[in-house]
């Protein structure tokens, strides 16, 4: 009985993370008054505190370990290298020719289907719904003036694509952080995630060619700079070779170097620039990443990680309820931080014993981790992709969500994955 207290004890530093950012982002009424940073900073200086049976020094020692392991590493310079790319590429004005090329080729009448195809091709490309969100969203708001559409739907069309993006791009945080912690390929976790998830794209595709026949396209579109969008084509078709990812985004950064020099948009030291920026947007990422692995680290030498699997999986009964504990968990915790890239990190080892001991694929757990952390996230009123795209648009996040589909679709057919388990290969 007193193990089982003391295990207990040790998941204290989580409980502390989750009151200080969720109940007190409650109290204030804002999500981000609280950096995750700090909270992440006060749980982890508390587990140090309070870990037992060991002098301080020998804590620190584990925490340290525990925070720069080699999966922790090597996710953090993909962080570096994909921070770098992504800034470098946008300032090269690829993200400004990656949306006008993909606009230029809406047939009249099938502007809905189109946008929603352009969200899906951009975030694809650029890894990150957030940047989507904020390149399309003037967008959607013109094209909804223009054709008299309904605004909130318009707006929840991009929503819907960025998270599709955001779920499946090689650059992804979601996608880097799943595949680390569940220790598999990208392109391995790819080919389980597009089969859970295409389908639900295609019926929700379908959905928007009809709701879009009486709408007509805009007149007016900026020249496309076609060439400027072959930096993420090489990224996109590398990774999908199996190329190892760190060689894939340094390929990428060297084309945007090249590139965006020659092409007169930054000279040698602009593109250093670029980089740097770009790097420092990953810092607190790679903040996280340093201090939730050191405080798991704790946990997991407290026993528990041990006892939250002993607890969730008590009752499963074979591989579909360990699926759909993994599910909740992510779910519960993206709940809690508002942030699906946090979610998958903090629930990502616990998901990985859990895999472990049940005999789940580890390519079919990073995809579930993957995509119901961008389900939930889809929903939140609160989360930041919401709230910049109701901000730009100047309504209410409650008014998008009904008009969320794909994130609808996206998380029955995840369930659908677990209940009738396909991919049949992976499950």
């Amino acid at each position: 009985m007193e193990n089982c207290k003391c295990k207990w004890f040790s998941l204290t530093p989580l409980l502390v993370f989750l009151v200080l950012y969720l109940v007190t982002s409650i109290l204030v009424n804002d999500f981000y008054k609280v950096p995750i940073t700090v909270a992440f900073a006060v749980s982890s200086i508390y587990a140090v505190c309070t870990t037992r049976g060991r002098p301080l020094d020998e804590r620190i020692k584990q925490f340290s370990q525990g925070a720069a392991t080699p999966s922790s590493m090597l996710m953090i310079w993909i962080f570096i290298l994909a921070g770098a790319f992504a800034q470098s590429a946008k300032e090269m004005g690829a993200v400004d020719a990656t949306v006008n090329l993909t606009l230029q080729f809406l047939p009249e009448s099938m502007l809905l289907p189109g946008l929603f195809l352009s969200a899906c091709f951009i975030s694809l490309s650029i890894g990150t719904s957030v940047g989507t969100v904020v390149a399309l969203t003037p967008m959607a708001i013109g094209i909804a003036g223009q054709t008299g559409g309904n605004l909130p739907m318009i707006v929840a069309i991009v929503l819907g694509g960025a998270f599709f993006g955001d779920n499946l791009s090689f650059i992804s945080d979601t996608t880097i952080v799943a595949t680390q912690t569940q220790h598999c390929r990208m392109s391995d976790k790819f080919r389980v995630n597009i089969r859970i998830v295409l389908p639900a794209a295609l019926l929700i595709l379908g959905l928007y060619v009809f709701l879009g026949l009486s709408l007509e396209a805009p007149t007016e579109l900026k020249a496309v700079e076609w060439y400027k969008v072959i930096p993420y084509l090489v990224v996109l078709i590398t990774a999908l070779c199996g190329m190892n990812v760190m060689l894939v985004l340094t390929i990428g950064l060297a084309l945007t170097g090249l590139m965006g020099i020659s092409l007169g948009c930054y000279d040698f030291f602009g593109w250093l620039d670029a980089m740097g920026k770009g790097i420092i947007g990953m810092g607190e990422l790679i903040i996280v990443t340093l201090l939730a692995g050191g405080m798991l680290e704790l946990i997991r030498q407290g026993g528990g990680i041990d006892y939250i699997i002993e607890k969730l999986t008590r009752r499963i009964q074979g591989k579909r309820g360990a699926e759909l504990t993994i599910a909740s968990l992510v779910m519960l915790t993206n709940v809690c931080t508002a942030n699906n890239t946090i979610a998958i990190m903090t629930t990502g080892p616990i998901a990985y014993d859990i895999a472990n001991r049940f005999g789940i694929d580890t390519r079919k757990s990073a995809s579930l981790l993957d995509t119901f952390s961008c389900f939930t996230q889809g929903f939140l009123p609160y989360g930041a992709q919401m709230l910049m795209a109701a901000g730009l648009a100047s309504i209410s996040p409650a008014s998008i969500i009904g008009y969320l589909y794909y994130p609808m679709i996206m998380g029955l057919f995840a369930l659908l994955s677990i209940l009738l388990r396909y991919p049949r290969q992976y499950s």
